[in-house]
């Protein structure tokens, strides 16, 4: 069973960074596409980059474009986000998944309803 868990979250200002970490459990990291969504208080999940597996490809929405940016270490089965110049947008829980695929584009305009789940989050608050 595909286990995935956000970490690194929390209070930041606007205009400030941080790094996530996505750990992985149960399944071949290398194998899968493993992308970042968001929830942002009432709304629905929404992709937001995600990474092809053998990290040669990246997508990112374009709200997030030129700010953030995904990466990932399959000898640690571990995937990152590194987000720069934050917004209050940007506020909501973050969730990192993965999917058998190749197109991380299609992946990251995935439906949330494509996913049964959704592992740990880890929540992210930009404001002053």
């Amino acid at each position: 069973q595909l286990q995935l868990d956000a970490s690194g979250g929390g209070l930041v200002q606007p205009g400030g960074s941080l790094l996530l970490s996505c750990g992985s459990s149960g399944f071949t990291f290398a194998h899968y596409a493993i992308g970042w969504f968001r929830q942002a208080p009432g709304k629905e999940h929404e992709g937001v980059s995600c990474i092809s597996p053998h990290n040669d490809i990246s997508y990112h929405k374009e709200f997030v474009k030129g700010r953030f940016n995904i990466s990932r270490d399959n000898a640690k089965s571990t995937a990152y986000l590194q987000m720069n110049s934050l917004t209050p947008e940007d506020t909501g829980i973050y969730y990192c998944t993965a999917v058998w695929s190749t197109d991380v584009q299609a992946m990251c305009n995935l439906s949330p309803r494509h996913f049964q789940s959704w592992g740990q989050g880890t929540q992210v608050i930009v404001s002053s």
